[in-house]
């Protein structure tokens, strides 16, 4: 995996999945993947709720042949320590759960989430009967806008806690030692991630947190939010710089950012208003990286973002996924030969809203090996799907996928 971030051709193409909250497996596929493989059955752990995402432990890593292992932060986006699990029936499915998730199951079968576990806060989310993850509820308070105050949307972002740092560190440590590249999702650096505009984990959110309202707010109260953004970018760097302090250089890269700026065949803003309203927080942020640290800088944008790609290499970003090639103008051989040696690709290597979910085993693995062929030259390439291995997708076109990776790599894989 090093070897390919730093743009050197590996001996083999380095696969990642589950190491960060936007490479991951959903639970359901990840308790199919150790059926498959003839893993011990046991209940699988949900380490991300939001998108029910699986833990994969280090007995399926080892089957899938995967490269790296993840750090993540000591609390799950609802607010709860990712701690004292139990089990907890899923659909039919008995996966454990953190020890403070508290859900209610409404009579149509909706189940709602509380944040921080405080069932006499509001919910804060909503997983729709049939669905498979949760959607936030948005709790906008009204707005006076003689009284907005950008404290109000920074709340969620502050010092790094000496309990944090330590789990951190554990992690990190252990990560080190295990053989495998590390990724570390650390949290307090996405900047307007619309996944977090919401504030799940916080049981009365104040400030700009409907999502059409705050993306009206990046047009008409733009002052409001250089305001947030350069504060959280404050803390964000303190927080780095302490964590940096703990754990050194023991992992490879940081998840910096997740705020997608691309929908399937256009872009939420403009470059223009991306350099002026983003750029500058991300260049502080990856500045300090590169100029502290060992750290590569991973950048995740789904959609249509070529358009961006340079404003990410000049902002700092040594990674992109999820490298989304069915979106307008992502063409994989165009955007390798473009970019391929100032950018690293961390995804891209099969489509997972038609292809995975709905093809054929042989349609997944010439897929895969197409999408392989153009983005390993040279290195600069990790392989992961585009975006996160979705629930119901099957556990045979996910080893079809597998399987041809090895196949490229000339590996006789188990």
């Amino acid at each position: 995996m090093r070897t390919a971030l730093n743009h050197r051709e590996p001996d083999r193409i380095p696969l990642d999945f589950g190491s960060t909250t936007v490479t991951g497996i959903h639970v359901t596929c990840v308790a199919a993947l150790r059926d498959y493989y003839g893993l011990p059955r046991r209940p699988v752990k949900v380490h991300e709720p939001v998108q029910m995402l699986g833990l994969v432990e280090d007995d399926l890593r080892a089957a899938m042949g995967l490269d790296v292992t993840g750090v993540f932060p000591r609390k799950v986006k609802f607010g709860v320590p990712a701690a004292d699990w139990k089990e907890w029936n899923f659909r039919g499915l008995n996966v454990l759960v953190p020890g403070e998730f508290r859900t209610r199951t409404e009579p149509n079968g909706d189940i709602l989430i509380y944040p921080q576990g405080d069932e006499t806060a509001p919910p804060s989310a909503r997983m729709p009967a049939g669905s498979a993850f949760f959607d936030s509820i948005i709790r906008q308070p009204e707005i006076d806008e003689t009284k907005l105050d950008p404290a109000d949307n920074l709340e969620e972002f502050g010092p790094i806690s000496e309990e944090d740092l330590d789990h951190i560190d554990r992690s990190a440590r252990a990560a080190s030692t295990s053989g495998y590249g590390v990724a570390a999702g650390f949290g307090g650096t996405g900047f307007g991630d619309i996944a977090n505009v919401p504030a799940p984990g916080l049981k009365n959110p104040k400030g700009i947190r409907d999502v059409t309202e705050w993306y009206i707010s990046t047009r008409t109260r733009r002052g409001y939010i250089h305001h947030i953004f350069e504060r959280q970018c404050e803390i964000g760097i303190e927080n780095l710089a302490r964590i940096h302090a703990r754990i050194g250089d023991r992992v490879d890269c940081i998840y910096v950012c997740g705020t997608d700026f691309g929908t399937q065949t256009s872009a939420f803003c403009s470059v223009a208003t991306f350099r002026e309203l983003w750029f500058p927080y991300y260049k502080r942020v990856n500045d300090w990286v590169h100029k502290n640290t060992t750290w590569k800088c991973f950048k995740h944008s789904c959609g249509s973002v070529e358009r961006f790609f340079e404003s990410f290499i000049e902002a700092g970003f040594d990674i992109i996924n999820p490298v989304q090639c069915s979106a307008a103008g992502m063409d994989p051989a165009a955007l390798k030969r473009k970019y391929g040696s100032r950018l690293v690709f961390w995804g891209g290597g099969v489509d997972t809203q038609k292809t995975l979910p709905f093809g054929t085993p042989e349609e997944v693995r010439e897929e895969v090996l197409r999408r392989c062929e153009i983005f390993a030259a040279g290195g600069g390439f990790v392989f992961n799907s585009i975006h996160n291995l979705q629930a119901g997708t099957p556990v045979e076109n996910i080893a079809a996928m597998l399987d041809a990776v090895h196949e490229f790599n000339g590996v006789s894989h188990a």
